[in-house]
């Protein structure tokens, strides 16, 4: 473990995401050929915290399989009847060790464009402050929906207020809570035992601990971020689409860099499991998918579309063409 790695990383997973009107769980549909949970996770593992915890309730049974096939060594807790983020949390806590102490980080299964760079930065930030607690926050035009953080004037993190409890100056606020957190483990620990249900929704609000630290003289940070993509969650399927397409454009640019040709990179589509060589040329309407993999300098043809295949080098893949390496007689 590295000297600035969590001692825990708790994912939350447990949200039924009605807005997403499907029989599969929200955090279990899939952009970028990874589910959501997996690219939150991924994202968590690069941390090398100490222990990772995924927090489950709705269709946990399928949720509880997706992992251990996926991501084995994450430990599943299932969270009780007591609805909030701070409940989940309490119950992710319960499953870790009493004497747990230093950095715990806590997001949220369904923002898949998070990465590992930003919960490193938030993670150095709240050890190098001391902070009890640290918060990622960004400014939208629209903040409609989201938690307002309000500052002192000193700029100092007083507290977070949700959008049901905020007053219409608070909702005027547009830096929002993101809801991805580094708390001191003692503190959270002590915190989560205050928290009750007084609010708007009847919840127990994770959020609250933040004033808890502001109100005992703890020292309390945000981490600004300034390109909201990392942050955004998915809650609908109209999201899921965006957070998708914003995805496959950026692992695009990132082959591109690499020296990988793209003809028309609006309508090609690259999994984030696929590997590509120098030179590696894809024609408009390619979809590449799964354990794809293509050797140096081939080419694959205009609406070709290619699952778990090995492409060797100088190859060319014809136009329109099928390949799928689970189907006898279609793989190369």
């Amino acid at each position: 473990m590295a000297p600035t790695s969590p001692a825990a990383v708790i994912v939350m997973a447990a949200g039924k995401g009605t807005r997403m009107r499907s029989a599969t769980p929200k955090v279990l549909h899939e952009i970028g050929g990874r589910s959501l949970l997996c690219h939150a996770v991924a994202a968590a593992q690069g941390l090398d915290p100490e222990h990772l915890v995924v927090v489950v309730r709705h269709e946990r049974e399928a949720v509880v399989a997706h992992l251990a096939a996926q991501a084995p060594r994450a430990v599943a807790v299932d969270q009780d009847e007591v609805p909030g983020t701070g409940r989940a949390v309490a119950c992710a806590l319960a499953a870790l060790p009493e004497d747990l102490s230093g950095p715990v980080v806590v997001t949220s299964g369904d923002v898949p464009l998070l990465d590992t760079a930003t919960l490193e930065a938030l993670v150095a930030q709240h050890v190098g402050r001391g902070d009890a607690v640290t918060l990622l926050t960004t400014s939208l035009a629209d903040p409609t929906g989201y938690g307002r953080v309000l500052r002192e004037p000193d700029g100092t993190v007083r507290a977070v207020v949700e959008q049901r409890d905020a007053s219409p100056e608070q909702q005027a606020i547009t830096e929002v809570n993101a809801g991805v957190y580094a708390f001191d483990a003692a503190h959270l620990r002590r915190a989560l035992e205050t928290l009750g249900r007084d609010n708007d929704q009847g919840e127990v609000y994770l959020t609250d601990v933040v004033e808890r630290a502001h109100g005992a003289g703890l020292p309390t940070s945000a981490l600004v971020v300034t390109d909201h993509w990392l942050v955004e969650g998915c809650n609908d399927r109209a999201q899921l689409a965006s957070l998708g397409a914003e995805l496959n454009r950026r692992t695009l640019a990132a082959w591109m860099e690499l020296g990988v040709g793209v003809v028309d990179p609006s309508s090609t589509w690259v999994d984030v499991t696929v590997e590509l060589a120098q030179d590696v040329l894809l024609e408009q309407g390619a979809i590449l998918r799964g354990r794809t993999r293509i050797g140096q300098g081939a080419r694959v043809g205009a609406y070709a579309i290619l699952t778990d295949v090995d492409i060797p080098a100088g190859a060319v893949v014809a136009p329109f063409d099928r390949l799928d390496g689970d189907v006898p007689g279609t793989g190369r």
